[in-house]
């Protein structure tokens, strides 16, 4: 079964955390295009949703950006994470394995009641 996801509801500022900490500055079409590529194809983010959260983001000092030239040879913001963007992807990083690990425990548990 293969299907295409967005990204649970509060997970795509630690989807762009980790991005950034793992591949370093992009701007944001990269950054889909990071995403997408690193899932297999399975989480596919909206472009709206993507850049309303970069600007959040910016807005915390979790990121910063500048402006560039894309490899396309046209201009745009290319983000990298701060002081404050790598402790909040710490902390992002306990709070999402904590669920998964809830999450595989409900689901490795035998049916019935």
């Amino acid at each position: 079964m293969s299907s295409v996801l967005g990204p649970l509801p509060g997970t795509l500022e630690f989807l762009i955390l980790k991005t950034l900490a793992t591949a370093g500055e992009r701007h944001g079409f990269a950054i889909l295009d990071w995403i997408r590529e690193a899932t297999d194809e399975v989480l596919i983010v909206e472009d709206g949703a993507l850049y309303h959260a970069l600007h959040r983001m910016v807005r915390r000092g979790w990121l910063e950006a500048d402006w560039g030239v894309s490899e396309k040879g046209r201009r745009a913001r290319y983000y990298r994470l701060t002081v404050a963007g790598e402790s909040a992807l710490l902390e992002e990083e306990l709070r999402w394995n904590r669920y998964v690990e809830a999450v595989a425990k409900l689901a490795t548990r035998p049916g019935g009641r």
